[in-house]
């Protein structure tokens, strides 16, 4: 497995990363737990040394997870968590108030079995607490030696320079694929101005780059794909020709779209670490593959062609979702 390092933080991790909400949140029933300790320790096997998780996924069943499937070896992975909503439920709406924030970090200690947090990021920006108030609170579990790193996480370009002057951010999680692209016009310059790395997730479009979503996949309604409109049956219709020119594209090179898809982000910047998530063991496979695959300048010519001819149709989140991020 390849290592990149997140900007100029000095964190290296392996070029992908595994998201790990999926196993016990927002996509229908959790992974039965002898599944996704296996896959989780599997990813390690693989290469894999960056797992991010949250308090609320689950709430708290996640970071659980991860604690017990890597506790064998912890000192060779670096795991992120965030905190970031009143009692880590995402439903409560945000709380990012300094007190909260140490209790988070003490709590996912325990459930993570460790004595420090890698990448603390905060999960979106709180209106209702200065951003200096953030940082200064992550700077002192920093003093303290329970955190190494600070992240954000879909924030907003203001956001990111007032934390970056309180404490250095290590990385910023947000979305970026082929079908979302916005980090493009503000986001990565800025990034790369301040020398913070870039951790995308969903960045299989929340699995409907890899070709498995048409418009006869039907959602259930613990699956929070179900209220997406970029998921409603006519922006599915509709984005399929994204989908069919990512075919084309990994047909001729004999490889799969998802695998074209996370080629396409590791050849962004050297510092953009993706995070695909996945349930599925040979999923796993497939996407770690992808580290290997390299672009040639006729590939991304390719595909950057196919883009232009393409509107992708849909939000990529409901409203009252939309007015968390980009703060």
């Amino acid at each position: 497995m390849q290592k990149r390092y997140l900007g100029k933080s000095g964190l290296e991790v392996s070029a992908l990363g595994l998201g790990c909400m999926g196993l016990s949140y927002a996509y229908g029933p959790a992974t039965d737990k002898r599944e996704a300790l296996a896959l989780l320790r599997s990813a390690y096997e693989q290469g894999v040394t960056f797992f991010d998780t949250a308090e609320a996924y689950g709430p708290f069943d996640n970071e659980e997870l991860l604690g017990e499937a890597l506790a064998p070896f912890r000192n060779e992975v670096v795991i992120a968590t965030k905190f970031g909503f009143k009692n880590g439920d995402v439903t409560q709406g945000m709380d990012s108030h300094p007190d909260r924030i140490r209790q988070v970090a003490e709590d996912a200690l325990k459930r993570l079995r460790t004595d420090v947090i890698d990448l603390f990021y905060q999960h979106r920006v709180d209106p209702d607490v200065p951003m200096e108030e953030v940082a200064g609170a992550v700077k002192e579990l920093v003093w303290e030696g329970k955190v190494r790193h600070f992240g954000l996480s879909e924030a907003g370009a203001t956001s990111i320079r007032r934390a970056h002057a309180v404490l250095p951010v290590a990385a910023l999680q947000s979305e970026y694929s082929l079908w979302w692209r916005e980090p493009e016009k503000d986001i990565l310059p800025l990034l790369e101005e301040l020398g913070i790395g870039f951790v995308p997730f969903s960045p299989l479009g929340k699995g409907f780059l890899t070709g498995a979503i048409t418009v006869d996949t039907v959602f259930g309604k613990d699956d929070f794909r179900s209220v997406v409109p970029r998921f409603a049956a006519e922006a599915v219709s509709a984005n399929q020709a994204l989908v069919e020119a990512l075919k084309v594209i990994a047909a001729e090179r004999q490889v799969t779209p998802a695998q074209i898809a996370l080629a396409w982000l590791l050849s962004r910047k050297p510092w953009i670490v993706p995070i695909p998530g996945t349930r599925n063991p040979a999923r796993l496979a497939e996407n770690l593959d992808a580290v290997t695959l390299q672009l040639s300048p006729d590939a991304l010519q390719q595909i950057d062609e196919a883009l232009e001819r393409i509107d992708v149709v849909g939000e990529r989140y409901p409203a009252h979702l939309r007015e968390r991020t980009g703060r």
